[in-house]
């Protein structure tokens, strides 16, 4: 009996063990990505962006990659990044958070961000700097689908404008047994802007995709194709190629990316 005890206890840490190593509740990353245009000069990109969970975000058997959404992971997140377009940079920041609403199937996220660009022209050089924001509410259809309704808005010191905005999130298992991820949002009214992606998960931890964005204001389309593989249950690198226009200038953007958790 004594020997089934300690058996039972052994097996019960290994258990906990276990299941903790493969819990996390933040997450940090890096990215770059560098434009080269048909036309005018090439543009760098860097990022960096971080998320907490309220609480640890359980893996169970879902992709790695939708742990978070599957868990339903509330949390607050941050993101900065420079753009260095020929003779102009862009500096950008913004804070959002997301919050799923306990014992229901509701959701509520909210953000803002703020732009401040030195623009050099064959007039001089200017500044413009632009506050976004958005909100939103949604709701769980069925397990991993869920639908959000809000708005999305931006003020400068040219124009400003808040437009209504529809998306939705379904991650589910094929009959095969392989995991996709399905997304399609837009914008209506002054910003005028759609995105699709999707993602099919080869195992838990190896993806490949596709994604679409075309907004009307900015005149600017881009597909683009990508792929996302863990190294490990904490750490994952990934990639995208994408083809774009943007005032009728055709560019082509390569960027990487890795992310870690802890």
């Amino acid at each position: 009996m004594k020997k089934l005890a300690i058996a039972s206890a052994l097996l019960t840490t290994m258990a906990l063990t276990g299941t903790a190593a493969h819990a996390y509740q933040a997450e940090v990353g890096g990215s770059f990505a560098y434009t080269d245009p048909d036309r005018g000069s090439s543009g760098e990109a860097y990022g960096l962006n971080g998320t907490y969970y309220f609480n640890p975000v359980q893996t169970r058997n879902a992709p790695l990659a939708e742990a978070a959404y599957l868990d339903r992971a509330s949390n607050v997140n941050a993101q900065v990044s420079y753009d260095d377009v020929g003779a102009s940079e862009y500096t950008k920041y913004g804070i959002g958070g997301e919050y799923f609403v306990p014992n229901s199937d509701f959701y509520v996220s909210a953000n803002v961000g703020r732009t401040e660009a030195e623009l050099k022209t064959s007039l001089g050089k200017f500044s413009n700097d632009t506050t976004t924001y958005g909100a939103e509410v949604g709701y769980f259809f069925a397990p991993g689908l869920l639908v959000a309704a809000g708005l999305k808005g931006y003020d400068n010191d040219i124009h400003d404008g808040t437009d209504p905005t529809l998306r939705a999130k379904y991650v589910t298992t094929l009959s095969n047994g392989k995991d996709i991820n399905l997304e399609a949002g837009a914008a209506f009214g002054d910003l005028d802007e759609y995105r699709i992606a999707g993602d099919y998960y080869i195992d838990k931890t190896l993806s490949i995709g596709a994604d679409y964005y075309d907004n009307d204001l900015a005149e600017e389309s881009e597909f683009g194709i990508k792929a996302r593989k863990f190294i490990n249950p904490q750490l994952s690198v990934e990639g995208r190629v994408g083809f774009g226009e943007i005032y009728n200038n055709d560019y082509n953007k390569f960027g990487v990316a890795a992310k870690y958790r802890f």
